[in-house]
């Protein structure tokens, strides 16, 4: 059976020792008193109530699935008495505003348990996951009687929350969507539609679903420009603000999936259902971008999630598993077979795992930090670099982190051999699930688009050289060390020299072919993501080096060692895949443009 362990040493480890955020808290208004024994039994708590409450729903969440009715929908068995548990335990109100009920503790630190909840049971993690976005678009958007009404409940979990955008004739091209908003005298807005693939669309785990719904108003501007957002609630808030009466929007039907079976993904039904407008009319998209933006980072959590889970699991089995010598001679003389674990292909393959797993573990959380800075930092300039390296990081943390956890769940099952493929292991189950990350928030195409087209090129490079400056000045801050990190720091300082040649050279073919912007944008995002998690692998083996030289008993320095060991076998084995990307970014986008439609399926 599979099982989770959550990882607080290296949570730690990367939270303390590599991004150092308890000093970074302490320069953060409202953060000051988040001290590291805090956040650890936080973390510890949460930690806890992943293992023992959610990791032993993940099989069975699967394998029942939810139900449909014409009254609703039924979530699996145990996941609402868990959720009723989370809601106990105060973390919906973790890292949300004090001033609508929540604790009012660091972004960065609500993503760490978030990964935990999401490494044990990325389906029922995805009914109170989706709820953060919500809260923040409603908190930036919304009217101070919006924000009033809404988020207090969405804050404590009483309520959850979905965003609404996808219909069955448009998925990226919103431009095309017909739900259509009629204006009310009271001022709200008759809602028409119907959407689809709607996350936790519908279920029974709370009181209210406060859907987020895109829709366009009868003399809106075509396309993207003739936009508008609204607040859909299941249930009409009552006076008292309880849950009053029945709004007209229903799931009609539950999508039948590859995985995530535990979660409802909802055909959602609008009937004229009651909307309230957030934000001005026709600027919907912009305030959407809130939600998505949240909800991207939390998807790329999900990437390094299926990492970990494979990687726990496939190292268990392969310490137990017997098969074959070692090629060096017997390592289990007693036995008949060697563990599969001593096989340097397995290593490989685990060792992939591990270094996905960790490497994506610190650049979710070094993405965490930056929110905390955006958000909560005394001076205009570090609020405005903050949030300009999220704009650059998001859509590469999105796609390449998904890319790579799935890479790493194959990995996972293929450690199995062939019981990988039966139900009982879960790895079949941690690999349709891992699917759908490259798909929902946007595709890993659609996301190398955004980054290489709007956020590098649209910016004339000014926010990708936000993040090679910061790259570039560790580089020359650590060129001298004497560790076994120095020649990584080398690496690092070309790979990020060449980064911005590369970029360059694709900007200036642009200029003659734009065509070059779509046929490079996916190598490029890969290219990108293996330079940042180089980066974060970098900042690691310094920090574990420290905490080799300043002694500590066997466990730290095992701990540390492998840190290190890690770090190398990414630098030496992964790494250099960026020299395939360098040559295929730059190739002439005619390759793929020149055979005719008609031509693809001749020989069919």
């Amino acid at each position: 059976m599979p099982a989770y362990q959550p990882p607080l040493r290296d949570l730690s480890f990367v939270l303390e020792e590599v991004l150092d955020v308890y000093t970074q808290f302490a320069k953060l208004p409202g953060f000051e008193d988040t001290t590291p024994d805090l956040g650890a039994a936080f973390l510890t708590e949460a930690g806890k109530f992943s293992e023992e409450v959610l990791a032993p729903l993940n099989r069975s969440g699967d394998e029942e699935g939810c139900h449909w009715s014409e009254d609703g929908v039924t979530a699996p068995s145990g996941f609402r008495d868990a959720y009723q548990q989370y809601v106990a335990l105060g973390f919906p109100a973790f890292d949300q505003p004090t001033e609508f009920g929540g604790q009012g503790m660091p972004g960065v630190l609500g993503l760490a348990i978030r990964e935990m909840l999401g490494t044990a049971n990325w389906a029922w993690s995805m009914y109170p996951g989706l709820s953060h976005g919500c809260m923040h678009t409603i908190d930036e958007h919304g009217t101070p009687e919006q924000r009033a009404t809404y988020l207090p409940k969405l804050v404590t979990g009483e309520w959850t929350g979905t965003m609404c955008l996808t219909e069955s004739h448009c998925g990226t091209d919103l431009g095309m969507l017909r739900t259509k908003a009629e204006p009310r005298a009271d001022g709200s807005y008759a809602i028409t539609g119907t959407k689809i693939f709607i996350s936790s669309g519908d279920h029974d785990m709370a009181d209210n679903i406060v859907h987020v719904v895109l829709a366009r108003l009868p003399d809106a501007p075509g396309g993207t420009k003739g936009i508008s957002l609204f607040i859909v609630p299941k249930f009409l808030p009552a006076a008292d603000g309880g849950v009053g009466a029945r709004n007209g929007v229903a799931c009609g039907s539950l999508e039948h999936k590859m995985g995530i079976h535990g979660n409802a993904t909802c055909v959602m039904n609008f009937d004229g259902a009651t909307g309230y407008l957030i934000g001005e009319e026709n600027k919907g998209l912009n305030a959407m971008f809130t939600f998505m933006n949240a909800a991207r980072i939390g998807t790329g959590q999900q990437g390094l999630a299926h990492a970990e889970f494979a990687f726990q699991n496939s190292l268990s089995y392969a310490r137990e598993r017997l098969q074959m010598r070692s090629l060096t001679g017997p390592k289990n003389a007693d036995g008949p077979a060697d563990p599969i674990i001593v096989h340097p292909d397995v290593r490989r393959m685990l060792l992939t795992q591990k270094a996905f797993a960790e490497g994506g573990r610190a650049f979710a959380l070094y993405a965490g930090q930056l929110v905390d800075v955006a958000r909560a930092h005394p001076e205009a300039d570090e609020r405005q670099r903050a949030d300009d390296l999220l704009a650059l990081l998001t859509p590469i943390l999105k796609a390449f982190l998904t890319e790579v956890g799935f890479e790493a769940a194959n990995h996972g099952l293929q450690c199995f051999g062939g019981h990988g493929y039966i139900a009982e292991w879960g790895m079949e189950q941690n690999v349709r699930d891992a699917r759908i990350s490259m798909l929902y928030e946007g595709t890993t195409g659609i996301q190398a688009l955004d980054l290489l087209g709007r956020k590098v090129l649209g910016s004339r490079m000014k926010l990708l050289n936000a993040l090679t400056d910061e790259i570039g000045a560790f580089c020359k801050q650590h060129a001298r060390i004497n560790s076994e990190a120095r020649h990584q720091i080398k690496k690092l300082a070309e790979l990020n020299k060449e980064w911005r040649k590369l970029t360059r050279k694709i900007g200036m073919t642009a200029m003659k072919d734009r065509e070059i912007v779509g046929s490079a944008s996916v190598d490029y995002l890969m290219y990108s993501g293996y330079v940042c998690v180089a980066y974060l692998f970098a900042k690691s083996s310094i920090a574990a080096q420290a905490g080799l030289d300043r002694g500590s008993d066997a466990g730290d320095e095992a701990f540390y060692t492998a840190k290190l060991q890690t770090a190398e076998f990414y630098y030496r084995r992964i790494l250099p895949r960026t020299k395939t990307l360098a040559k295929t970014m730059l190739d002439d986008p005619k390759v793929l443009l020149q055979m005719g439609e008609g031509e693809f399926a001749l020989g069919l």
